[in-house]
């Protein structure tokens, strides 16, 4: 039978500032509120009644039916308690059914030393534990080319980036083994890893079933934290079903609790309503809500509200059938993306085909050297009316790179077809010159 790590098991695994940090002596007593005939003389809430809101009506599209539209309603009981200060960790309710989701896609079930916190964003809570778990001057495993959002994360901290190489099959175990393996006796090893294990922001690679066990396997033989950023998770439309999350796949590990999740609804609902939420251990949950209550108090009472009333009204096969229609959707831009590639850029450009997200990685081919994309895309093809990313923004020391990183998510044909023909053009002067 699985079993989780102890809790005592995690301090190693905590900051220092995560360590020092006292609890909110004001929140840390919020739940004793709850206790029949207690009264409360405890929190500077406002008073409900000088708030002016009296209901909040949403109209969205149906997810089975797109043609229609329903209503939904947030008053009573839901918006008092949107409109207050709320628990740090997330409105109970919006919790309860985070849970439920979590054991629908992952077979996490409740009870198993895991929690969740929601956040306001993933990366708000990816940002709280990396500060709850990194030091400065520690080693971070992170593959490479990574998601630039973390890296000032990290370079803040004067991290040492160790680069994990990886493939369109993922990250590559043997590159990591080899970094473990070798790692000097006299220098503190990783606490963690990062990785965007579907539709990864820049490849676009989504890791495959045999990598993620390995990598899986490898943490608990060198005892290190998988945080699993996992945003494009539902933007997934390879024509083979979907792998498992290493939140799911450490179940069939001899003991659980070396995986921290970070979901995000920014690609499935709205990015601008800010909800994202953390799944992992509870000690570490906990140093995550330490900070969250000394630096925002709580993820925003009324937008968690907002949103656990149309996931409630959709329920969960209507969220599943919306997010099955968002993955269809970039699917078909995909592929009108890489129809242009294929007519404008084949033999100045490759490139591995996507299964989830909303981006390609493809290599400029520019002739002698491997090339650098650099000057070519900052500079050139910008002067042709075309703005890309240069790959070297993702590699976390830097250096030279052929690759470019392209977002397929906002354009429509003609404009793909345009912003091609531009690349292409941009591409075949640079090799005359």
């Amino acid at each position: 039978m699985t079993q989780s790590l102890a809790p005592e098991s995690y301090t190693r695994f905590l900051s220092d500032a995560a360590k020092e940090r006292k609890p909110s002596p004001i929140r840390g007593l919020y739940p004793l509120e709850a206790r029949p005939g207690v009264i409360s003389l405890l929190a500077g809430k406002p008073n409900a009644t000088t708030f002016p809101f009296t209901s909040i009506k949403l109209t969205a599209r149906s997810p089975t039916d797109p043609s229609r539209e329903i209503e939904t309603e947030v008053n009573g009981k839901a918006l008092a308690e949107g409109l207050q200060y709320g628990p740090t960790a997330g409105l109970p309710s919006f919790c309860e059914w985070v849970y439920e989701l979590q054991e629908r896609e992952h077979g996490r079930k409740k009870g198993e030393g895991w929690r969740v916190s929601i956040g306001a964003g993933s990366q708000d809570v990816i940002y709280k534990a990396v500060m709850a778990m990194v030091n400065p001057g520690d080693s971070v495993l992170v593959e490479c080319p990574v998601y630039a959002g973390v890296l000032p994360m990290f370079q803040a901290l004067h991290c040492d980036l160790i680069e994990v190489e990886t493939d369109s099959h993922g990250i590559k175990s043997n590159s990591l083994r080899s970094i473990l393996q070798n790692w000097p006796s006299t220098k503190q090893r990783p606490k963690v890893l990062y990785t965007v294990p579907y539709g990864c922001n820049p490849t676009g690679m989504t890791a495959t079933l045999d990598r993620r066990q390995e990598v899986l396997a490898l943490a608990r033989e060198y005892d290190f934290i998988i945080l699993e950023d996992d945003p494009y998770y539902y933007l997934y439309y390879g024509d083979a079903p979907r792998y498992p999350s290493y939140f799911t796949l450490e179940l069939k590990q001899p003991e659980v609790g070396r995986v921290l999740r970070f979901d995000s609804l920014s690609k499935i609902l709205s990015s601008g309503i800010r909800i994202g939420f953390a799944s992992g251990p509870e000690p570490l949950l906990q140093a995550i809500d330490m900070h969250t209550a000394v630096a925002n108090l709580q993820t925003s009472s009324l937008t968690q509200a907002i949103t656990y009333s149309l996931l409630d009204a959709w329920g969960y096969s209507g969220f599943k059938a919306h997010t099955e229609t968002v993955s269809r959707f970039y699917r078909e831009k995909r592929d009108v993306f890489e129809g242009a590639l294929r007519r404008h850029l084949e033999g100045l450009a490759e490139w591995s085909t996507p299964e989830a997200g909303m981006f390609f990685w493809f290599k400029l081919l520019l002739g002698g050297d491997e090339g650098d994309s650099e000057s070519i895309i900052r500079t050139k093809a910008y002067e042709r009316g075309v703005l890309a990313l240069p790959g070297t923004v993702f590699l976390p020391r830097g250096g030279k790179t052929a690759y470019v990183r392209a977002a397929f998510s906002l354009l429509a044909e003609d404009e793909v077809e345009e912003a091609i023909k531009r690349l292409r053009q941009t591409i075949l002067e640079a090799r005359q010159s």
